[in-house]
């Protein structure tokens, strides 16, 4: 992190589904589209919560161990503090909410340890809602909306100030959440489906729902969701993700888009490969035509405002 300049960003509590079948064959399956993957079966509370729990308390050890160079940020505030102080700022994530009971209650436990985002699904069905499979070429109009506890948990996060991410969440669950919460729409991690038509990616009506709450689109490094063919291989050069900044730029506005990344999650392409490789994504938006100004607001600022903006303060 501290070799690539990263200077802040969501990490991740997710709570991995029991393998099942061979791996290889995902990803062969993957390298060739074009393919539906079978949604993975749902992840029980009795054992995703203890895992949640698990890597919650791994960011604090992170937290202590760091001597000050980690911070978890539970406000605005604390993320420019953390970054005028040369710490490096971390947001406490959840991405799938197979650790919250139906009736919310482990929301609020988790809100006390940090919690300030959370995607109420990953790609498979839980209590709340249904995710999107990973499937190409496909839009995300797949399965039916939130449920009752879904839509309790879209009410819970509005009253905690909590940022509730779209990406993943199938498109009926994304309308539902666009209709009743009362906070700025965000996709933390996902592209423009005009480019890629991957079902993971949004479309244009999505983008202007986002657009018009005051919202933002992080872009997904994953080489599946960048590649027009929607293949993994991470020999893809700059365009794939040009093409993608200069569309949600284009229907968004430069205030309401940013880097979303996907680290340790996805097969990244080859000119970023970690986050070590961010300076060199920077350079190639430089010499792309993108002003400095421009690339600060991808970079730091946009996230911060959106963040304000949902948090408060």
């Amino acid at each position: 992190m501290r070799q690539g300049g990263f200077a802040g960003g969501m990490f991740a509590i997710y709570v991995p589904s029991p393998m099942d079948g061979d791996p290889a064959e995902v990803e062969r399956r993957m390298d060739a589209p074009p393919y539906v993957l079978p949604l993975p079966a749902p992840v029980p509370l009795t054992t995703a919560q203890p895992m949640a729990l698990a890597m919650a308390a791994h960011l604090m050890w992170m937290e202590r161990a760091s001597d000050g160079a980690f911070r978890i940020c539970r406000t605005a505030a604390e993320i420019e503090t953390a970054r005028a102080e040369d710490a490096i700022a971390g947001v406490l994530h959840m991405e799938g909410a197979e650790a919250i009971d139906e009736g919310c209650d482990a929301l609020h436990a988790f809100h006390a340890m940090g919690l300030r985002s959370l995607g109420p699904v990953w790609s498979r069905p839980t209590v709340f809602g249904e995710g999107v499979p990973f499937a190409y070429p496909s839009g995300p109009d797949h399965g039916s909306g939130l449920t009752a506890a879904g839509k309790r948990l879209v009410a819970e996060c509005n009253a905690l100030r909590i940022l509730i991410d779209l990406s993943h969440l199938n498109e009926k669950g994304f309308d539902d959440v666009a209709r009743l919460s009362d906070a700025p729409l965000v996709a933390t991690h996902s592209n423009a489906h005009a480019v890629t038509p991957s079902s993971r990616n949004l479309t244009d009506r999505q983008l202007a729902m986002i657009r018009d709450s005051g919202g933002m689109v992080g872009l997904n490094f994953a080489t599946v969701f960048l590649r027009a063919d929607g293949r993994r291989d991470p020999a893809i050069g700059w365009d794939p993700v040009l093409r993608h900044l200069d569309h949600l730029i284009d229907r968004l506005g430069e205030d309401h888009v940013g880097f979303g990344s996907d680290f340790d999650g996805a097969t990244m392409p080859q000119g970023i490969g970690d986050v070590a490789g961010l300076p060199r994504l920077l350079a190639a938006l430089s010499a792309h035509g993108y002003d400095a100004a421009l690339i600060r607001k991808l970079a730091w600022d946009n996230w911060l405002a959106v963040l304000r903006r949902t948090w408060g303060g």
